[in-house]
C-alpha cells in the first residue's frame, strides 16, 4: 500500500512539475476586445523554446493572411506556422524562461521576451519589451 501510494505522489508531482513550464499550446488573448486571439503551440530543442502560430481564432481572421509587417525572413510568410517565438531559455533556478524574442506579426516588431507561467502553469504570462519598456499579456493553457 504504501509503494501505492507513493507512486501516485510521484506521478502526481510529475504532472504539477510538467505544467510549470511553457512547453505546450496557449491561447492568447486580444488585449483591446478580450477575445481568443490565436492558439501558439511552444516547444522545446536544444535547451530553447521556439513557438509557431497554430490557428486564427478571430472570426475576422483570414487564415490564408501572410506576415506584410515582418521585415526579417518572415515577411510574407503565412501567419498559421510562423515562428514568433524564438530562443528564449530557463533562467537557472527559476521557473522562468528569457533571453529570447517575440514577433508580434501584426506590427511586425520584435521584443526581448520573458516567460513565466503561473496558476499552477494554467497561464503563462508572456512579457514582451524594449529597453525594458513593454507589455505583458497573459496566455491560457489549452487542454
Amino acid at each position: 500500500m504504501k509503494r501505492l501510494l507513493a507512486a501516485i505522489a510521484l506521478a502526481s508531482a510529475g504532472s504539477a512539475f510538467a505544467q510549470m513550464t511553457p512547453v505546450g499550446t496557449w491561447q492568447s488573448i486580444d488585449d483591446k476586445t478580450h477575445e481568443a486571439k490565436s492558439q501558439i503551440r511552444i516547444a522545446e530543442s536544444g535547451g530553447a523554446l521556439s513557438g509557431r502560430i497554430e490557428k486564427l481564432l478571430r472570426k475576422d481572421a483570414k487564415q490564408d493572411a501572410v506576415c506584410d509587417e515582418c521585415t526579417d525572413d518572415r515577411k510574407g510568410k503565412p501567419l498559421v506556422g510562423l515562428e514568433i517565438i524564438r530562443g528564449a531559455k530557463k533562467a537557472e533556478g527559476k521557473e522562468v524562461w528569457e533571453d529570447g524574442k517575440i514577433l508580434d506579426p501584426e506590427n511586425g516588431k520584435t521584443y526581448t521576451l520573458r516567460l513565466t507561467p503561473i496558476d499552477g502553469g494554467k497561464k503563462l504570462e508572456v512579457r514582451g519589451s524594449v529597453f525594458g519598456i513593454g507589455r505583458t499579456q497573459t496566455w491560457v493553457r489549452v487542454q
